[in-house]
């Protein structure tokens, strides 16, 4: 099938070079020169484990084009996915500035019948909206459908999660349209759900925000635990072993972030409003994830008898492992704290240290981990990237001030670095 997408962030970008890989001929528009000149050189303007790969496969296989037009790729084009951001508002709505104006180039290049798929996440009534403003650029109805069919990618396991998805959500107004999404995702031979528009668009935003609540849930137990000598650890796998449950996420740590759960669970929490519904329960779940953080930084406050004139050396920045992304990541968010309360942050990240870099922080950059932590009054553990489960602590506890970790993220045995000396703090153990 001929395709182009709109956009070239994780979603688009991700999108278009498996559909290209599947055999499809395709398209991605971008309006930043600078990212279209990127992938054409076989580079990719996102930090994704295998994309580049698959770029490059697919430019020498002659199957992905790049381009700056959203109108000329869609001429050229029977299907048509619109993939753009959606940031946050200032009140937390979804801004869809972005998805109006792609909508609108799309419709200077319909000129036969087009699919058009909303790929974005995108509020209630955004697929009608969409068709409303094909219409009014003069696009006849008989010209064009509009779909909805969300991604439920990963960052950091994109590639994987969009060529092997648990389900495929297709929202659609005729049976036609649906059939000829069927069609195109038939290669990956994965449970197809169509629905009207309005359900696949909440299908998204509920995925997101369930998922964020049992996030939410094992933390505030991991409170309890710590409170009354229990371990989270053990409670997540008791409760996880219910089938009904499940154990994916269900690890306590510092909260959840990036672009997707903090996004869509404020986005979720408005467009209940518009609806005339308080999502109270949704509130309380952004609540907790906020006060995580803040907890176990009280800890350590507590531990180290104030943070004043004290650095902390901090392991990780991005939001989670595999990706350089900081978008609303706990790092920042207790490097802050940290400052607040007179103590300094010293950093290393795989990945992410340029975009970090790129901002006004105060947060001191180290080269690696060693040098991270040398002369440091404690550690503290924020991303679980691979390479810090296997540091030398016996190297580590040469270069500490004092043998003190804070493990945000459970990933440190007690037992194994008390062979070290190193006193360990976790999130759901007293």
């Amino acid at each position: 099938m001929r395709i182009a997408v709109i956009g070239t962030g994780y979603v688009g970008l991700v999108t278009g070079v498996a559909l290209a890989d599947l055999g499809n001929d395709v398209i991605c528009v971008d309006n930043n020169p600078d990212k279209v000149a990127l992938i054409q050189s076989g580079r990719s303007p996102i930090y994704e484990p295998g994309i580049e790969e698959f770029i490059t496969r697919n430019l020498d296989e002659g199957r992905l084009r790049v381009s700056g037009s959203a109108a000329e790729a869609t001429q050229q084009s029977e299907i048509v996915f619109i993939a753009v951001g959606t940031p946050p508002s200032a009140d937390g709505s979804p801004d869809i500035t972005a998805v109006v104006a792609a909508a609108k180039e799309v419709a200077k290049g319909i000129s036969k019948y087009t699919l058009v798929v909303n790929k974005s996440t995108v509020p209630v009534g955004s697929g009608e909206m969409v068709a409303d403003l094909l219409r009014e650029a003069g696009v006849d109805d008989s010209l064009f459908d509009v779909v909805s069919n969300p991604e439920f990618l990963r960052e950091g396991s994109a590639i994987w999660d969009t060529m092997n998805p648990d389900r495929i959500i297709i929202g659609a107004k005729s049976r036609e349209a649906a059939a000829r999404l069927i069609e195109l995702y038939q290669p990956l031979d994965k449970p197809v759900l169509v629905t009207d528009l309005q359900s696949a668009e909440l299908i998204k935003y509920a995925s997101n925000c369930f998922l964020a609540m049992k996030i939410s849930f094992i933390n505030a137990l991991s409170r309890m635990c710590e409170a009354c000598d229990g371990n989270v650890g053990d409670v997540a796998k008791g409760i996880g072993l219910d089938h009904r449950i499940g154990p994916a996420f269900l690890g306590a740590g510092l909260g959840w972030g990036g672009s997707c759960l903090p996004k869509d669970t404020a986005g979720m929490i408005r467009v209940a409003e518009s609806m005339g519904y308080d999502f109270r329960l949704l509130k309380e779940v952004v609540a907790i994830n906020d006060e995580q953080p803040r907890h176990f930084i009280d800890r350590m406050e507590e531990r180290l008898g104030g943070l004043s004139g004290k650095t902390i050396a901090m392991l990780g920045l991005a939001f989670k492992p595999n990706t350089d992304d900081i978008r609303d990541a706990k790092a920042l968010v207790i490097a802050e704290d940290i400052r607040a309360r007179g103590g300094k942050v010293r950093a290393f990240d795989p990945v992410a240290m340029d975009n970090v870099r790129a901002l006004d922080t105060q947060i001191s950059l180290s080269d690696n981990a060693y040098a991270c932590c040398d002369g440091a009054d404690a550690v503290l553990l924020v991303t679980e990237w691979n390479e810090f489960k296997q540091l030398d602590f016996g190297k580590i506890g040469t270069l500490v001030k004092n043998k003190v970790l804070f493990d945000g993220r459970r990933i440190y045995s007690k037992e194994s670095l008390g062979k070290f000396g190193f006193e360990v703090f976790t999130i759901g153990s007293p």
